[in-house]
């Protein structure tokens, strides 16, 4: 079960600087909150659905509960970064192969790497691989001093996705029996094969505030030659819906 965005946001798109920019409203809280309350386990407990068959609710609660963060503010960057990785799998045509907060050393730490990698992994013959790069910042008042740290990061490593995050998403997809995407994936670790038209970035931002000016600001003074998809959610009770969402997660468990 993934994340319907249709079902409670209201979507609006803008072109800057030839690139894209959408900007998505919350308008529906409840809805938002119960749809981001069912996918919070699969991305920070990768076995939970295993622990619950085999050992029972009490037993996988506990364990869950173990995984969810106490801290507000990495509470807020780890919805942020479900939030754009649904969004990835939802509504484009790359695929984030792992949700890489099941592997945090502790519930109230945040990961190094990129925040997510989405993948196209070739259909047919004459398509090259391609990749995604995502940087997601959650915030309760976005502002321009965080988008722009948003996109150094975004342009490190020449743009594309640093050879650490890569490597780490082929190592779970080899413990996962996906040897052949590891592969690929593998093939262009270091980067430096890639051309700029097999890498997007998407800076995605979770926020009280409307923060279409920011993110015009960065999509006008980019100057680089790869493909900017930038995605905005944002809702005034944008704390009250962090909190929500991890209390309704522990109370289902």
């Amino acid at each position: 079960m993934g994340v319907d965005f249709v079902k409670w946001t209201q979507g609006v798109e803008h072109n800057e600087n030839g690139y894209g920019i959408t900007l998505l409203e919350i308008t529906d809280e409840d809805e938002a909150i119960d749809q981001l309350a069912s996918v919070v386990p699969s991305h920070l407990a990768s076995n939970y659905a295993t622990v619950l068959a085999r050992l029972g609710k009490p037993k996988a609660a506990a364990y869950l509960a173990e995984k969810l963060p106490t801290s507000k503010s990495i509470m807020s960057g780890d919805l942020g970064e479900i939030i754009a990785t649904e969004y990835v799998n939802s509504q484009l045509e790359f695929e984030a192969p792992i949700n890489r907060l099941c592997w945090k050393d502790h519930r109230n730490m945040s990961m190094r790497g990129d925040d997510a990698i989405g993948v196209y992994f070739p259909e047919q013959d004459g398509e090259d691989i391609a990749f995604l790069k995502v940087e997601a910042k959650s915030r309760q008042k976005l502002s321009q001093s965080v988008v722009d740290t948003a996109r150094e990061a975004l342009d490190t490593h020449d743009g594309r996705p640093s050879p650490h995050s890569l490597g780490f998403v082929a190592d779970r997809l080899y413990e996962g029996g996906e040897e052949d995407k590891a592969d690929q994936i593998l093939e262009f670790q270091s980067g430096l094969e890639l051309d700029d038209d097999q890498v997007e970035h998407m800076l995605f931002t979770y926020s009280s505030n409307d923060p279409e000016d920011y993110l015009k600001t960065d999509q006008t003074s980019y100057d680089g030659n790869i493909y900017q998809n930038t995605v905005a959610v944002y809702s005034s009770s944008h704390t009250t819906i962090i909190g929500e969402v991890f209390a309704q997660v522990g109370d289902e468990q």
